[in-house]
């Protein structure tokens, strides 16, 4: 009997934390994507801003000059798509995890709802009883 219990206790308690266990994964799924995203966006931020260094420092005429800044014009409208593509990509990151949380608490609800219904259904409601019926 007391297996019996040991095992509805356990399976209740998985019951229990199965919807905070599929939030927190989701949600660390979503940094671990959200991070590698920004750490790639870093990276071609950084190459950008190198290269332009490195063709400053080739300018040794009137003429590199011009090209220079016909070049750093350039590279600002490409860096300006860039930024305006990965925040793009953010928001649809978040749009998708705010998809995915939003799911996962309807189905957390719909199952608590269910295991409410399916308890109400099997309990009995209790019978009220006060000291003054029983009997000496």
């Amino acid at each position: 009997m007391q297996d019996k219990m040991m095992d509805a206790f356990n399976a209740q308690t998985r019951q229990m934390f199965e919807p905070m266990r599929k939030m927190n994964s989701l949600m660390l799924n979503n940094m671990e994507k959200m991070t590698q995203y920004q750490l790639e966006a870093m990276k071609r931020y950084s190459q950008m801003g190198t290269e332009r260094i490195r063709s400053a420092t080739e300018i040794n005429d009137a003429e590199s000059l011009r090209d220079f800044g016909t070049k750093q014009a350039e590279m600002m409208n490409e860096l300006s798509q860039q930024m305006q593509e990965d925040a793009r990509v953010m928001s649809e990151m978040s749009l998708q995890f705010k998809s995915e949380m939003e799911k996962l608490f309807s189905e957390a609800g719909q199952k608590m709802s269910e295991q409410v219904s399916a308890t109400a259904k099997g309990e009995q409601p209790a019978k009220a009883s006060s000291q003054s019926s029983r009997k000496s």
